[in-house]
């Protein structure tokens, strides 16, 4: 497995970041892990980088018999009776009581909803909202009105909001003097669409910070908030396979 390092091309914000301890940052270049910390306006996040070119990145839902997968364990087990490895997981967006997605859902398996511009409370009305989308060999982030215009057909495709970055601007409703701190996780990608930032603080944190790191850390031109407080993550190169809270949609990095 190929280490891929934070500071990639496009991304020179990172190398003025400097992870927390030096020495998990030697380690970080000696094993195979795919997964960083930094810190960021005093917070620490964790930020797992793959190329959408290289590795295997997939939506995932529920079993072939429709059943949800709901924890990370039963994904890894079923990947693993057919013969792949998990190497990473995140919550990959929000959903109903019934772990329904909200928004559009697309995976091997089909679209379990459709594009949903309403309007409507909670983070993911704050628009704009955004969906992240993959193909075979690229990954995006386009905001929900301008994904139907633009007619995009990907492979698989999560719907979320609020979009955090918007074509390098951050959205215009993250406060600065916002007081309402959770655990948070995104994902970001590159201008060229062969980067992936999978990122999800170890701390409550703002929404405001949150997007920053996004903007001026890993310098992406478009970012999208998955969700807070059920946010976990499986990374078990970085010894971590949270558990809690039943899940909805998840995404996952297979080999």
């Amino acid at each position: 497995m190929r280490v891929i390092a934070l500071i990639l091309a496009g991304t020179m914000g990172l190398a003025a970041c400097q992870p927390q301890d030096r020495a998990d940052e030697v380690a970080s270049e000696e094993l195979p892990t795919l997964c960083q910390t930094l810190v960021h306006e005093s917070d620490g996040y964790t930020v797992c980088t793959f190329d959408a070119r290289e590795h295997d990145i997939r939506l995932f839902h529920s079993d072939a018999d429709g059943q949800p997968y709901l924890q990370f364990d039963t994904l890894e087990r079923e990947l693993d009776e057919q013969g792949e490895v998990l190497l990473f997981a995140m919550n990959g967006g929000m959903y109903h009581e019934d772990r329904r997605p909200v928004g559009f859902y697309r995976d091997s398996f089909g679209d379990q909803a459709s594009v949903n511009t309403n309007d409507g409370p909670g983070n993911f009305h704050l628009k704009p909202n955004g969906v992240f989308w993959l193909t075979e060999s690229a990954a995006g982030i386009t905001e929900s009105a301008a994904y139907l215009e633009d007619g995009i057909d990907p492979v698989y495709a999560t719907q979320s909001g609020p979009m955090l970055v918007i074509n390098g601007a951050l959205h215009p409703d993250l406060n600065p003097d916002g007081t309402s701190h959770r655990r948070r996780n995104g994902v970001g990608v590159s201008e060229d669409g062969q980067t992936v930032y999978f990122v999800i603080s170890d701390s409550a944190v703002t929404f405001h910070d949150f997007g920053t790191l996004f903007r001026d850390v890993i310098a992406v031109p478009n970012a999208l908030f998955l969700d807070g407080q059920v946010s976990r993550i499986y990374a078990p190169s970085i010894n971590r396979n949270e558990i809690g809270t039943d899940l909805g949609p998840m995404i996952g990095v297979v080999e």
